[in-house]
């Protein structure tokens, strides 16, 4: 699937990609909602539904991936409600050994992601992924969200690297297309961002179930 000679860098998404996407959505369309009610009051399933549509009217934004943006706009305490489940935060199956394949390779491994800097360090708190990491990169440094072309410009102009020798693994097709917009040559996907969703069929771009599928070319090279 992948020319690992070609791959010089390896840009990987968080949340859907390294991280099981169930502890997202579950925050913002089940525990959300529960404890705005327990705050503000009103009916559950109404405020469901308002809160959401509300939520989706941001996608694609950088509001969207807010934290703060999020709090001030519902007046609640958006990092300390996910720090009530931060329990469900878990790393995707096989992730820990593609990881250490990279990390014994001669590739830089780059954490790029939409996250808001507060939930991310939640997350590494957890799962310790910033190990493997030679740059943690978090698009509201740029003040845009990885789904607009410009934030890939800004990224190249501050950290060096070569689209025609890099991989980007991401879950959203807007962020790989702009990435390929970019330039960035190798674009992979997931098939199954949320464990708790079906998996997806008829992807814009290559796609894998987990990393494992990854694994044999990168160890075999390792062995040469």
């Amino acid at each position: 699937m992948l020319d690992w000679q070609a791959i010089d860098t390896v840009l990987l998404d968080m949340d859907g990609t390294l991280l099981d996407l169930h502890f997202d959505n579950y925050f913002w369309s089940e525990h959300l909602p529960q404890r705005y009610c327990d705050i503000h009051g009103g009916d559950p399933e109404q405020v469901r539904e308002q809160l959401l549509a509300r939520i989706m009217r941001e996608r694609g934004s950088l509001n969207w991936y807010c934290l703060d943006y999020w709090s001030r706009q519902l007046d609640v305490d958006i990092i300390g409600l996910k720090r009530e489940i931060a329990h469900l935060v878990a790393i995707r199956p096989y992730v820990t050994d593609f990881l250490q394949a990279l990390a014994d390779s001669p590739r830089q491994v780059w954490l790029v992601t939409n996250s808001h800097r507060s939930g991310m360090e939640l997350k590494l708190e957890r799962t310790g992924l910033q190990r493997w990491m030679d740059h943690i990169v978090v698009s509201h440094d740029f003040e845009l969200p990885k789904e607009d072309p410009r934030f890939w410009q800004q990224l190249a102009a501050q950290r060096h690297f070569d689209p025609t020798r890099s991989l980007l693994v991401d879950d959203t097709a807007s962020v790989l297309e702009a990435a390929a917009d970019y330039g960035i040559r190798h674009l992979l996907t997931l098939r199954q961002p949320d464990s708790k969703q079906p998996l997806r069929e008829e992807l814009a771009f290559p796609a894998i179930h987990h990393f494992d599928e990854l694994m044999p070319a990168l160890t075999a090279e390792a062995r040469r």
